[in-house]
């Protein structure tokens, strides 16, 4: 059984140690024939880094490296010169660090270059080093980390901004002298931003030929890993299909083309190495400052489920003014689940890619909404789902006041969206199947929360202080028998049981099947 690549992202030391490695040197080989300047956008921890490292050992011309690989006999075998810039190496600030790797070239290859002018610098050594050892391959990892690092501080991101514009600048004008071009990061900023001059790049981030380039098919992971399944399905005595199922439900779905599911090789590798399930590719990065600006913008949590965007929004990524769909995309927190291609132009449907990311990120957003430390979120979430599913609803009332004992008095958002959010967070905490906004032959629920026994189905309605609580629960109660919502679900086996929740600045009233009132305190 070979040893996974656990924290490996060199290519080389993948194949010397014989740790299992995914074949991708079929799409590599596509991707060296397909253009000479070539960008890629995908998440962190996704693989990218060990794709920069395989690049670097092809154009090294390290044959022997791959022995038993697909490009072994399909590419002509050649060394170049190669520039590899890894953006999450430079500490310093981000021009000097440039100007540190550049003296390095200068003089690792006895360049004999003189610093004259940033730019001018680095033109030259692309120029000399052609002349000396044939043309240049530029390889360039997680280039935008000196931007997203510094989101919060928009004078740097703009000063940094500046740079990479002019340093990329230089790739365009030194096109004689270049091989090969390939750069990746996790954002994708729009060609404005950063790009405005290297406008003969090519972007591949939703090509079709190239969408499982990175990440594992749902073939890799049996194919590679079967070993490793084994041993995991013994070590938590599941059946091999119950267990594949499960790391399907956890892991699986990343897309760039609605079409091929991907998993993220760090969760996967993770899963195997530990034998048990976790949040691992969530847990390696805390997205606070998705929380904030979710919060900064007012939005409604919902909104993230089944969201229609159209492909600008995937080149939207401006400093100035950033889409909050096109980042929670370009950062793996929303995947391609539909794409609609009858309109004048396609539309792109977006959803959590898995549970891993669905339950993690609402435990952060809740944090973030409240002030529920995240060691008590999900425990009292389980709580919550047990009394549901035993009717026990005094339980129920009681860890929800707990919850919502904790709302701060400012609310960071408006309240009707800020409550919506709230029910909606803890219902997926709940580990519930939440249909937002069901379909039905007349109109809408809000939400379906299907448990092991039992059906919700769940209507909410808002009212400013002084509304009539009772009034607005009986409401949402009247909604949903009037509506016929049940009749969806009658050939199910599982009863259904109405629950209208009424919400106002200082109570929250729940009526169920029109038997239960529970007014609680919302602390003012």
């Amino acid at each position: 059984m070979k040893k996974l690549p656990l924290g490996i992202q060199t290519f080389a030391k993948i194949i010397k140690k014989r740790h299992v490695y995914v074949d991708k040197t079929r799409h590599i080989a596509k991707l060296i024939q397909s253009g000479e300047y070539i960008f890629l956008s995908r998440p962190r921890r996704f693989g990218k880094s060990l794709l920069v490292s395989t690049l670097f050992e092809i154009f090294s011309g390290n044959k022997d490296l791959f022995k038993g690989l697909y490009i072994y006999d399909k590419i002509e075998w050649q060394k170049h010169p190669i520039i590899h810039i890894d953006f999450s190496v430079i500490d310093s600030e981000l021009q000097e660090g440039l100007l540190d790797l550049l003296d390095d070239l200068n003089t690792e290859y006895q360049l004999g270059i003189s610093k004259r002018g940033f730019k001018a610098y680095f033109k030259k050594i692309i120029q000399a080093l052609s002349e000396k050892k044939g043309n240049v391959v530029v390889l360039i990892d997680e280039y935008d980390k000196s931007i997203v690092d510094h989101s919060n501080n928009i004078e740097k991101t703009m000063k940094n901004r500046e740079i990479l514009r002019d340093f990329f600048e230089v790739l365009k004008y030194s096109d004689a002298f270049l091989h090969f071009v390939f750069l990746t990061g996790v954002s994708k900023f729009s060609h404005l931003s950063i790009f405005s001059d290297l406008n003969n790049l090519r972007d591949i981030t939703l090509s079709k030929q190239f969408s499982t380039i990175l990440g594992y098919t749902q073939l890799e992971l049996e194919q590679y890993f079967e070993p490793h399944i084994q041993a995991l399905s013994i070590e938590l005595g599941l059946e091999k299909t119950a267990l594949l199922n499960k790391i399907k439900i956890w892991y699986n779905g990343y897309s760039w083309n609605a079409k091929d599911k991907m998993y993220n090789p760090f969760s996967i590798i993770n899963l195997l190495a530990e034998q048990r399930f976790s949040n691992y590719w969530f847990s390696s990065g805390t997205p606070t400052f998705l929380i904030k600006m979710i919060q900064k913008m007012e939005l409604d949590v919902c909104d993230f489920e089944n969201k229609t965007v159209s492909e600008i929004v995937f080149d939207s990524y401006n400093i100035e003014k950033i889409n909050i769909f096109a980042l929670l995309f370009q950062t793996g927190y929303l995947t391609i689940t539909h794409v609609d291609k009858k309109s004048r132009t396609p539309q792109y449907i977006l959803n959590y890619p898995n549970f891993e990311v669905k339950e993690a990120f609402m435990t952060c957003l809740f944090e973030g909404f409240t002030d529920n430390g995240l060691e008590d979120i999900q425990p009292k979430a389980e709580e919550i789902r047990n009394y549901l599913q035993h009717g026990n609803l005094e339980g129920f009332i009681t860890i929800i006041k707990a919850l919502f004992a904790n709302i701060p008095y400012i609310l960071p958002i408006k309240q009707e969206t800020y409550y919506h959010s709230l029910f909606y967070m803890i219902l997926i905490l709940m580990g519930g199947e939440i249909d937002l906004e069901v379909l039905t032959d007349k109109e809408r629920v809000d939400s379906v929360l299907a448990l092991d026994d039992i059906y919700y189905l769940i209507e909410f309605k808002y009212g400013k202080s002084g509304s009539d609580i009772n009034d607005l629960t009986s409401q949402a109660l009247t909604q949903i028998k009037n509506k016929y919502y049940s009749k969806r679900f009658l050939t199910e086996k599982r009863p259904c049981v109405y629950l209208g929740v009424g919400v106002t600045r200082k109570e929250i009233s729940y009526k169920l099947s029109h038997t239960y009132v529970y007014p609680l305190l919302i602390k003012e």
